[in-house]
């Protein structure tokens, strides 16, 4: 009797570690092809509950994480060590991929823009500062393929007021990113990544 219940108790540690490396085999986190790991610059992190940063990534579908970035968990971490601590931010998140790759036609979809966040926030991950557009979930639709969603981070001019007009305000689509950045003189984002996600079923 002894020896049939050593035998059942091993018998169930195998299970447990075949079925635990079957897990880990399946959830790869597949870096980006070569021209989408081109737009990452600077070391910015974007860190999600229990799948941590998905900077230059794809988001694995394994333990629901399509799932859980549209549907359960609210905005990232966003960390850039190398901010000035008494210095201000702008951060930007936005799809250029609306409503699919092939056919942007509503690019950008704006999902995020903060400004007004101190470096020394930054530098811990906090995103504290005034919304501008309050944070939206990747929701890809679905059989649109993957998306990128894009977050850039700019320096803040000093004592420049930044705001949408009414009309930016009053939709998410075919954000002209492009006139944002001009007219408050943002320049060029000292860091820049993305992370690439799809329909949590396709």
């Amino acid at each position: 009797m002894r020896l049939l219940s050593a035998v059942l108790v091993a018998l169930s540690l195998f299970l447990t570690s075949v079925r635990g490396n079957q897990t880990s085999r399946t959830c790869i986190f597949q870096t980006l092809s070569d021209s989408d790991r081109a737009f990452c610059k600077g070391d910015l992190e974007v860190i999600y509950p229990d799948v941590g940063d998905v900077s230059c990534s794809y988001v694995p579908k394994c333990h629901g994480y399509r799932r859980r970035i549209s549907r359960e968990w609210g905005s990232p971490h966003v960390r850039y060590a190398w901010a000035e601590k008494n210095k201000k931010y702008v951060l930007v998140m936005v799809d250029p991929d609306a409503p699919n790759r092939a056919n942007p036609r509503h690019r950008y979809w704006r999902h995020w823009v903060v400004t007004d966040i101190l470096g020394a926030d930054l530098r811990i991950g906090k995103v504290k500062g005034h919304v501008l557009s309050g944070y939206v979930r990747p929701s890809p639709p679905p059989h649109s393929g993957y998306h990128r969603y894009q977050l850039r981070l700019y320096a803040q001019p000093a004592h420049e007021h930044i705001s949408l007009s009414p009309e930016e305000d009053a939709s998410l689509g075919s954000w002209d990113l492009k006139s944002f950045v001009e007219d408050f003189g943002l320049g060029y984002p000292l860091a820049k990544t993305q992370f690439l996600t799809k329909y949590y079923e396709d």
